[in-house]
């Protein structure tokens, strides 16, 4: 930053206590102890100031939010609702568990109709494009019930690899949950971003998905959150994202 900027910008302290981090003396203690970074650059002197609307300030290596116009929720999305704020064809869509918020928000990425679980709502347009993006491939994590009862030879298979039309695709990591009654519960963890690639790959093997949920996307974890429910993230989650976002997208907003 120019010395200009540094004159004109907002003590790094209290932007820090703004944010929810701590008191304004707790903040400064961290400042020298050298637990903040600011633009990746490690601040050990209370003077400095920053731009809250352009500067990137983690502590301790957790992105901090600092525009408080941005909204990040988590919506454990039903069955039978697409991922879409308006639906062309008249299906049930997002729009119907947004109406807490007066900001206008978007899904991250999508689940199939009849997929539950876990879904990101923002406004922030940056952080849903990067976690979206497939190049990035954030981590999710889905629980499968599917016909059949699957043995260990299946989920080795699973995380060795199937072939599908569109290519192979290996799971990068894949347990059963339980098997009783002729039917299994499996635990997939993918960063893949194709379409319905739980149900395809379960299908390769012989076992048909009946119900999949996800459970986790990124460092996010659906918890108890009931279906059709959203909640804001709390402040670690947000940190969490945030992290994951930054690491992925490294250069500075208005750089790319």
């Amino acid at each position: 930053m120019t010395n200009t900027a540094d004159a004109e910008g907002v003590r790094l302290q209290k932007v820090l206590a703004n944010a929810g981090v701590a008191s304004r003396r707790v903040c400064e203690q961290y400042i020298v102890e050298g637990r903040i970074r600011v633009n990746g650059e490690v601040v050990t002197e209370l003077g400095r100031r920053i731009d809250p609307a352009s500067d990137l300030v983690d502590v301790d290596g957790t992105a901090i939010q600092l525009d408080t116009t941005k909204r990040y929720v988590m919506l454990n999305k039903p069955t039978g609702v697409v991922s879409s704020m308006k639906d062309e064809q008249g299906r049930p869509d997002l729009r119907r568990f947004t109406k807490d918020w007066d900001e206008r928000l978007y899904n991250v990425g999508r689940l199939d109709a009849e997929t539950s679980g876990l879904l990101v709502l923002t406004n922030d347009g940056e952080l849903a494009h990067v976690l979206a993006h497939p190049s990035f491939g954030v981590t999710k994590v889905y629980i499968a019930k599917v016909t059949g009862r699957v043995t260990a030879q299946t989920i080795a298979q699973l995380t060795a690899g199937v072939d599908l039309e569109d290519g192979p695709i290996a799971a990068d990591k894949a347990r059963l949950l339980d098997t009783s009654g002729g039917t299994s519960l499996v635990e997939l963890t993918l960063h893949s971003g194709r379409n319905r690639i739980v149900r395809r790959m379960m299908a390769a093997v012989g076992h048909p998905v009946l119900d999949l949920v996800r459970r986790q996307f990124g460092p996010l974890h659906l918890g108890t959150l009931p279906a059709g429910r959203a909640r804001e993230l709390t402040t670690v989650e947000r940190g969490a994202l945030l992290t994951v976002a930054r690491q992925a997208a490294p250069t500075p907003p208005g750089d790319s």
